[in-house]
């Protein structure tokens, strides 16, 4: 809260137009400054104003709201008539428009600074709202003590009425602070008992109806509670203002600040399950627990999750409702929680009958690049590159369960005692892995790679020194041209990650097939079919492989296949694609090195069951692959492009690499983070003639150490657009070889 502790900012509006709001507003204002002898601001925020209010009062503002939130002066005392427009009653106010030919357009965060310095300097500030739940009008509610909702004894409009009753219970604006008022009452109208029950809200005033009086105060621009008659309608609003102040405003008031002692069950939560002690958390906990249960009373959810069938404009309805039901529960269960609190309730409730629980503030947060669930107590995040514990929970095991089946149900797939453990995305592209009991002892355990939206372009790799611009250049010109590619890493080390900005340099033309166990990659090319597969159904039939999948990509006519990882047979099969015409395929696996990748690659064809010898797949191997880029997480948490090694034939029974860059560590900075240098080897790869014979002009001082060497290269590149001059630079040692270790 930014309002004073000694200021009530009471808030005003109706359910649609022409139910006299704004005269209301205006002579509640009025009354309140009679009645407690105190100073009083009115405030027009009327979304759709027309300067009703300046009409009103006979006044012409001197500054609008927009131009106080703008206003650069010193906020103190003296300035105040700066900002004010002062009634000759006394009555302080700050107009939306000077006119018609104005709209009200205000900066909510800039307001609200100077709404803290007018609360200062008065006991009250009524504020005109109008029809409609807007950005600045929900800030301003944020603030409010209390909501005077104004309606007339008419069907049509006590229908309008609930609506916007409605609106605010999905906003999770608590009943209790609505005040309902019943304007231009008539006898022969609809009842106060009808209209209380079809608003299920208790009536605080009713309002004569006294077309004399109004008429005549608007002709005279002074509110007809000032005249000094004591008429029914004058003494119905000294009514209204005794009994909100008899002791509603001060209730109010301390629910809408947030309680501060520890020993409250519903004190200083975030988000999720999270309390100060373990009696408050088993409080806290059993409060969502038996909301949850009286929503799941009061709604289908499953049905209604279901039905929405993945439409937005359903999804959207559905969470209005359940938000709606929600809240109305949580006033009936715990009256009296303070706003800022039962907002948080509201909202934990909502994301775990709906949503994902816990997760989504975390999912919401882009410096959170991993979450992993060990069991519902503990939630451990990787951030900046550190993994640390997070202090939200689940509820329970069981609420975990649900959140898991929320995930995989609607892709097909399951996760049973049959099937404990499932992998599945989310719909940002977000990779998840799920596991339960009986294998997960301790409870669910689910791990989430997030989705990097848009993906990470080469110029970020450079800036977040994972690599350097000649080995980025280089790679490009790998890419575009053809050449077959493997990404080795370990896990966590960013592989997928590098594969997406590695497929940012395939050209637009050419048909791409994707092929992952959960679909990740994010190519921007308009010929792209992605392929996912499919886990087998409750007979344990149908289930469809990656291998499966690379098969029938083939028949696909596909310039390039890419597989988000070979862990299996799959091997075998894309080494085939990659030697049979399908140049410039890519893919990843798990390896700790080069070498090491080799070897695995050659353990993955083994488990093909084809029962070739070992010199027959290491000849695919050598033959399909040209280069193998490694990439590595480092003590410190960064990740960095350790070597990028091509792969140049056999030497005997030995597949032969040169490597062409690497990353050399060569220590610790005072921040433990590891300092390093990316190195050129000095080798020119052998597949540089073939691409020379082709056209395609490389700059080898690529491959060179020598800065003067690089910056002469750079001038000369830039000098002539496209063109990469294939020269020698003189005094260069370079070393041409077709074999290494």
């Amino acid at each position: 809260m930014v309002i004073h502790q000694q200021c009530h900012l009471i808030a005003v509006m109706g359910g649609k137009g022409g139910v006299g709001k704004s005269v209301f507003a205006a002579n509640f204002a009025a009354s309140l400054m009679l009645e407690l002898k105190s100073p009083v601001l009115l405030i027009d925020a009327d979304s759709r104003s027309c300067g009703d209010q300046n009409v009103i009062l006979g006044l012409r503002p001197n500054k609008t709201v927009s131009e106080v939130a703008l206003f650069q002066g010193a906020l103190n005392p003296q300035s105040l008539p700066q900002i004010v427009t002062q009634h000759a009653s006394g009555l302080a106010y700050i107009g939306a428009v000077r006119g018609p030919e104005e709209t009200l357009s205000v900066n909510a965060e800039l307001f609200l600074k100077q709404l803290e310095f007018l609360s200062r300097n008065y006991k009250y500030i009524v504020v005109d709202l109008g029809n409609d739940l807007g950005d600045f009008q929900k800030t301003i509610l944020n603030q409010a003590t209390a909501l005077m909702v104004v309606t007339v004894p008419e069907v049509l409009v006590l229908n309008q009425t609930q609506r916007l009753i409605g609106d605010l219970l999905t906003a999770t604006y608590p009943m209790e602070m609505f005040q309902l008022i019943v304007n231009k009452a008539t006898p022969g109208s609809v009842s106060p008992q009808a209209i209380s029950q079809s608003l299920r809200l208790p009536i605080l005033g009713m309002i004569p109806q006294d077309d004399v009086s109004t008429a005549a105060a608007l002709q005279r621009g002074y509110p007809f509670v000032l005249g000094g008659n004591k008429n029914p309608i004058t003494s119905a609003y000294t009514e209204v203002v005794r009994k909100i102040t008899g002791g509603t405003l001060q209730k109010l008031k301390t629910l809408s600040r947030p309680q501060t002692h520890a020993s409250s069950p519903t004190a200083n939560q975030g988000s999720g399950s999270q309390a100060p002690s373990g009696e408050a958390q088993d409080a806290r906990t059993s409060l969502k627990i038996k909301i949850h249960n009286e929503l799941i009373k009061s709604m289908d959810l499953k049905k209604g999750v279901t039905e929405t069938n993945n439409d937005p404009a359903k999804e959207a309805a559905l969470k209005q409702k359940t938000l709606q039901v929600i809240t109305q529960i949580v006033d009936r269960e715990s009256p009296g929680t303070a706003r800022d609190e039962r907002s948080k309730i509201i909202k934990e409730v909502l994301e775990e009958a709906l949503g994902l629980g816990p997760l989504e503030d975390l999912l919401a947060d882009a410096a959170v690049t991993e979450i992993m669930v060990n069991g519902y107590k503990k939630i451990f995040i990787e951030k900046s590159g550190r993994i640390q514990l997070s202090p939200v929970t689940f509820t329970s095991n069981m609420h975990l369960r649900n959140v898991i089946e929320r995930i995989v149900t609607p892709l097909g797939r399951r996760i049973d005692e049959k099937t404990p453990y499932v992998d599945a995305r989310l719909k940002d592209g977000s990779r998840v892995n799920a596991v339960i009991e009986p294998l997960s002892i301790d409870g669910p355990a689910v791990t989430i790679r997030k989705f990097r939206k848009g993906g990470i372009s080469p110029e970020k790799y450079t800036e977040f020194g994972s690599i350097t611009k000649p080995m980025i250049d280089f790679l490009r010109i790998c890419v575009e041209n053809g050449l077959n590619v493997v990404v080795s890493g370990g896990t966590g080390s960013g592989k997928t990650s590098l594969l997406n900005m590695l497929s940012s340099f395939i050209p637009s033309h050419e048909r791409v097939v994707t092929v992952e166990d959960a679909a990740e990659l994010q190519l921007n090319q308009e010929h792209v079919v992605r392929l996912e597969t499919r886990p087998s159904n409750m007979e344990g039939t149908g289930a469809v492989t990656i291998r499966d999948l690379v098969r029938n990509a083939l028949r696909m006519r596909p310039d390039r296949i890419i597989v988000g990882e070979t862990r299996d047979g799959a091997a075998l099969d894309m080494l085939q694609a990659m030697n049979t015409g399908h140049d410039g395929s890519m893919t990843t696996t798990h390896a700790n090195s080069p070498r090491e990748c080799i070897g695995r690659l050659e353990t993955l064809c083994m488990m093909a069951g084809m029962e070739l010898p070992a010199r027959a797949i290491r000849e695919q191997i050598s033959s399909a692959v040209n280069l193998i880029i490694q990439i590595q997480r480092l003590s410190d948490g960064s990740r960095k492009v350790t070597s990028i090694t091509e792969v140049c034939g056999m030497q005997g029974d030995t597949v032969t690499l040169q490597e062409i860059f690497r990353f050399k560590e060569t220590g610790f900075d005072k921040n433990r983070k590891i300092i390093g240098t990316f190195q050129a080897m000095g080798m020119i790869p052998t597949f540089i003639e073939e691409l020379d014979a082709k056209g395609v002009v490389i700059p080898r001082e690529l491959f060179s150490n020598d800065p003067q060497v690089t910056k002469t290269s750079s001038a000369a590149n830039s000098s002539k657009p496209g063109m990469m001059p294939n020269m020698m630079p003189p005094g260069m040692n370079i070393k041409k070889t077709g074999s290494g270790s």
